[in-house]
């Protein structure tokens, strides 16, 4: 990995499709507005984007905190771009502000952690971890 900078920033851009619901997600009594988890995903990838750059071949980067506000609801067919700044570098742990906007105002803010890891030293692990739960079953 390379050094990533505080303030190195990332964008991810979507635009509300049916399967980006709320109601598909939970209750189908819902109104048809954007799911939380998919803002957060949003949000997620605008990170990712910040980093990708300072990723070395076979690095990536798992989300492992996310502290989100859903502010507003956002209907179908309204677009959202997501944006993300690293806040802290600690090692193989970066630290985020994000935020996400549809068309007409700010829609989620929070917090989000990421941890680069070593993308097949990971399937090394899964692989052992499925073996596992093989052998058990």
């Amino acid at each position: 990995m390379k050094q990533i900078p505080v303030g190195a920033r990332g964008r991810f851009t979507l635009v509300v499709k049916p399967e980006h619901l709320a109601n598909r997600f939970k209750d189908a009594m819902l109104p048809l507005v954007l799911a939380t988890p998919v803002m957060v995903m949003a949000m997620e990838n605008a990170a990712l984007n910040a980093i990708k750059a300072y990723l070395e071949p076979g690095e990536s980067a798992v989300g492992i905190r996310v502290d989100i506000l859903h502010l507003a609801a956002t209907p179908v067919g309204a677009s959202v771009v997501a944006d993300a700044e690293v806040t802290r570098v600690d090692g193989r742990s970066i630290e985020f502000t994000v935020r996400a906007m549809d068309d007409s105002e700010e829609i989620g803010t929070g917090a989000h952690e990421r941890m680069v890891v070593d993308v097949p030293r990971l399937m090394r692990r899964l692989d052992a971890k499925r073996g596992a739960i093989v052998k058990s079953a």
